[in-house]
């Protein structure tokens, strides 16, 4: 039986009402068998296991000790303030979630807002392995079963990348899933940690579902928990509890599945294994360290030592997870020092996001997605009819608008959030897409993915240099200067500015409105001759639906940009995002840095946004 005091952190049991008479002892066909241990056919027999079990038992599924049924608590609760739904899910500090019924209230008015719909149903439970992940998922599935969820399908040891995730709802059908992260951010008791859903098409839930989430955690006054005990997470097997049946799998499996649909798996191999080929990974200590060594070096053949902290810890090694040129500065010292790999690549806490650098070069996200788009129908099999369409988030640069234009492709401007990705692509209208955060991605699965874009700059690299003898390598550097030749250079760059007090930014924000508010066509800024200013606003042209406020824009008559957001991702705070971008076709630029080009239009909009008087912040967190 289970203790649902450690179930609900701080709860007593004078709080719980049940709502049967008994639970059931284990089914003793199988015995009190430790969960861990994989059982041998001729225990199995002893045990009377009937043969087709014992053929599933074969195939690498592992039943273990069952239960005829079980008892579902009600679990007295109140609402709980501040669990407003984002669109990455709801995120803050680990502390917050582990404090009494904070998850479970969550949890719990996720399945109010799913109804009846949800009973019945398969999900998918899985995280980035971050600290309080094995204990969560103890929580869920405890409540999955108490409010009528038939399966649950869980990655080992609680793993699943968050485009894994995507791949697995989509790969075995099932009604959704639950992500354990907090994406990029970092994690441990004093750091953050978060929970979203995605829906049946493997994308992040709709606003009709979060909002309904809050509706619900409002008004909430009681769980409900099934008495069962909890489960073995280490091993790969099936457990039933009556009708509610939990299955540990292969977290990799439908991932790599998908992913072999997409790209040629021969040709890669072939590319890694010449002579003049080295690269490298960096897995940060988060989640795609569980597949990296599977992908990298089992399946395409690249040396164990090409991966880099590849072992998921549950504080990310103390690090912050996220791909930039900041928090990856161990891979950024080794692609720009005089020995430098031919390719390098990292990921982000949950997988889904991703930096591409070659030798003593950085790619930035927005041209990453640009080249990827480029190329695409010659160097990745799965585009071999052409490309849909692709999209970007608003804040992404305009060097994605310049390829859809030459290939006559449609294109879509969309605020962040893959959500609104995710829309297009069940349309059919988006191929690829990317935001300036990192995330690249495709129609393969409905959220951005960084093993995917690692994959398909490989892809590129095996194409261009099919016919390149050993030692006559086509860089990283070398194609996207061919990029920037045909295409032009958007010199972009983002300021982030982290932690700010919320007031404070919020003021900042409101007198960028008044600025847009009063701007007319011609007026100038700082010399820069405004086109448009506004606020942006996105009407989706699926559903019709309608996102305000999504990001203060100046558009000059240049083609040059200025954006301020703030971002949502965080779990305390408020994070300030500076976008700056500036467009040439003069090939004698293309090597200019990109703060000594966009100079001058940083300094425009640091005047124009007054951000160092109302932040007091004289220097941003991160700059990309």
């Amino acid at each position: 039986m289970s203790n649902l005091s450690t179930l609900i952190p701080n709860r007593s049991s004078s709080g719980i009402t049940r709502t049967t008479a008994t639970v059931s002892s284990l089914n003793q066909k199988f015995g009190s068998i430790h969960r861990s241990r994989r059982y041998q056919k001729k225990s199995l027999q002893q045990r009377g296991v009937s043969s087709d079990q014992q053929q599933r038992l074969a195939g690498g599924v592992l039943c273990r000790a069952a239960m005829d049924t079980f008892t579902v608590n009600k679990v007295a609760t109140k609402p709980i303030d501040g669990q407003k739904t984002g669109t990455s899910g709801l995120r803050k500090k680990t502390h917050v979630f582990m404090s009494e019924n904070y998850l479970a209230n969550w949890i719990q008015s996720l399945f109010l807002a799913l109804g009846d719909e949800a009973k019945g149903q398969t999900i998918g439970l899985g995280g980035d392995g971050r600290y309080f992940n094995k204990q969560a998922v103890q929580i869920i599935l405890k409540l999955a079963a108490g409010n009528g969820v038939k399966k649950v399908v869980v990655g080992q040891n609680g793993f699943m990348a968050t485009p894994a995730m995507s791949a697995l709802i989509r790969q075995r059908g099932l009604y959704g899933g639950l992500i354990m992260s907090a994406s990029h951010n970092p994690a441990g008791p004093d750091e953050d940690w978060g929970i979203k859903f995605n829906y049946s098409s493997g994308e992040p839930a709709p606003e009709k579902i979060t909002d309904k989430i809050f509706g619900f955690t409002q008004s909430i006054s009681e769980l409900m928990v099934a008495d069962i005990p909890d489960i073995d997470l280490s091993s790969v097997g099936v457990t039933h509890f009556g009708d509610f049946e939990v299955e540990v799998v292969d977290y990799t499996k439908e991932y790599f599945d998908t992913l072999k649909e997409v790209f040629d798996f021969d040709a890669l191999k072939k590319f890694v294994s010449r002579s003049d080929v080295k690269f490298v990974f960096d897995a940060m200590h988060a989640i795609t360290g569980a597949y990296a060594e599977p992908l990298f070096v089992d399946a395409l053949g690249a040396p164990a030592d090409s991966i880099r902290n590849s072992v998921p810890l549950e504080d990310f090694g103390g690090g912050h997870p996220d791909p930039n040129l900041t928090y990856a500065k161990e891979l950024v010292d080794i692609m720009f020092s005089s020995n430098a790999p031919t390719f390098g690549a990292a990921s982000d806490g949950d997988g889904d996001r991703n930096m591409i650098l070659g030798n003593n070069f950085f790619v930035t996200p927005s041209d990453s997605v640009a080249v990827i788009a480029a190329n695409a129908q010659e160097c990745i099999p799965y585009f071999k009819n052409g490309l849909k369409g692709v999209a970007r988030s608003m804040p992404t640069s305009a060097a994605l608008d310049n390829v859809a234009n030459d290939m006559g492709i449609p294109f879509y401007e969309t605020p962040t959030g893959w959500k609104f990705f995710g829309n297009l692509m069940d349309a059919d209208k988006c191929s690829i897409c990317g935001e300036e955060s990192f995330g690249t991605g495709a129609d393969h699965v409905r959220e951005k993915d960084g093993l995917w874009a690692v994959l398909a700059w490989l892809s590129i690299l095996a194409k261009k240099n099919e016919n390149a003898p050993e030692g006559s390598l086509v860089s990283i550097k070398d194609i996207v200067n061919d990029h920037w030749k045909k295409f032009g250079r958007n010199f972009y760059s983002r300021y982030d500015y982290e932690g700010v007090e919320s007031e404070s930014a919020n003021k900042m924000m409101a007198h960028l409105q008044q600025i847009v508010d009063s701007a007319n066509k011609g007026d100038a800024i700082c010399g820069f001759k405004i086109d448009t200013a506004d606020n942006f606003t996105y009407t989706d042209p699926i559903d019709g639906s309608v996102a305000k406020n999504q990001g203060i824009r100046f558009v000059f008559e240049d083609g040059s940009r200025i954006i301020f957001r703030l971002s949502g991702t965080g779990s305390a705070g408020a994070t300030i995002r500076m976008y700056i971008e500036t467009y040439t076709k003069d090939a004698s630029k293309f090597e200019l840095d990109a703060q000594d080009a966009l100079k001058d239009i940083i300094n425009a909009a640091l005047d124009t946004s007054r951000l160092q008087e109302f932040t007091g912040r004289d220097k941003p967190t991160v700059i990309t």
